[in-house]
């Protein structure tokens, strides 16, 4: 699906597609949403996940079709006739979801989406990843990656890639990484820890990382504190993208190795991850190889490190 809407990467602004559920209004990144079509019959999947109402064939390929009613707890519709299905990718999988309707296309940026509190979001089981005033009403944004991890908890972070990169050593270095569910930073904490990593600094959106950042630089400690800095893409406040941006035009913040890990990762966003500096994308369904890009990273910047000292003894 292209919008054609954002050209230029690191302004910190996103299109969301607003759709219908119930009469409810809700909200999805448009980058994740690869085809709207019309409502078809499915044919149900026997012994299928409950919220799976049933799958369909389209160009050769199989789509399970998630009703999103059904997650929500909300009503189910029995006249389908204005009904759609959102057709998504995100780590790597196509996903279909059912919904009530489709209303359109919105900009914003990122610092006008609220993170819920906890009177919306419950923790790791919420399903709401921020809010919205779009024309005058509430727009909440759904955590499609939760949804589908829960019926299909292999597709995303996996903590059992990690075991297979052996025995581990410990590592002292400083990570600091940005991520807005809670659900998936306490997974990348997890997956750190075992593969380990000791000190980590977690934070809820690229606006806390930057802030963080900024105190280090009058505090003159980002070499003691930052080692690598790794980031989700889309986030309440400052995304993965502006984020990156921000460092890299930063005299004192350039040379920070930052990964991209997202579930968004495709060639359109790779473009724009590497055109901004990126030194490394991976989606989150490639836990092991983001292990081994955050080794080799450290890595190089240890031995960096090493030989500039040892040119200063000399």
């Amino acid at each position: 699906m292209d919008t054609n809407i954002l050209l230029e990467s690191g302004t910190n602004e996103l299109e969301i597609l607003e759709f219908m559920i119930a009469g409810n209004y809700y909200g999805i990144n448009v980058a994740k949403v690869k085809e709207i079509m019309t409502y078809r019959p499915l044919t149900p999947i026997p012994n299928g996940h409950p919220n799976v109402e049933g799958a369909f064939s389209t160009r050769g390929e199989t789509i399970s079709i998630v009703n999103l009613a059904r997650c929500l707890g909300m009503e189910e519709r029995t006249d389908t006739q204005k009904d759609m299905f959102l057709i998504t990718n995100f780590n790597e999988c196509n996903s279909g979801f059912h919904v009530h309707g489709v209303v359109g296309i919105h900009r914003v940026n990122w610092s006008q989406i609220i993170k819920p509190d906890s009177m919306v979001s419950n923790g790791s089981n919420s399903i709401t990843t921020g809010i919205i005033n779009l024309d005058g009403k509430l727009v909440m944004l759904i955590d499609f990656e939760k949804i589908v991890a829960d019926i299909s908890p292999d597709i995303g972070i996996n903590l059992s890639d990690i075991d297979k990169l052996g025995t581990r050593k410990t590592n002292n270095s400083p990570i600091i990484y940005a991520e807005d569910s809670q659900l998936l930073s306490n997974l990348i904490y997890d997956g750190l820890t075992k593969a380990g990593y000791t000190r980590l600094m977690p934070c809820n959106n690229g606006l806390e990382l930057w802030n963080i950042l900024q105190r280090y630089k009058e505090e003159g400690t980002i070499a003691q504190n930052v080692a690598c800095v790794v980031t989700d893409i889309e986030m309440p406040q400052m995304d993965g993208h502006r984020l990156l941006k921000l460092i890299r035009n930063d005299p004192e913040l350039k040379d920070i190795p930052v990964i991209i890990f997202s579930s968004l990762i495709n060639e359109d966003m790779m473009k724009k991850g590497k055109s901004l500096g990126a030194d490394a994308q991976l989606s989150k369904n490639e836990m092991g190889e983001f292990i081994k890009k955050l080794d080799e990273i450290i890595m190089e910047k240890t031995e960096s490190k090493d030989s500039a000292t040892y040119e200063l003894n000399v």
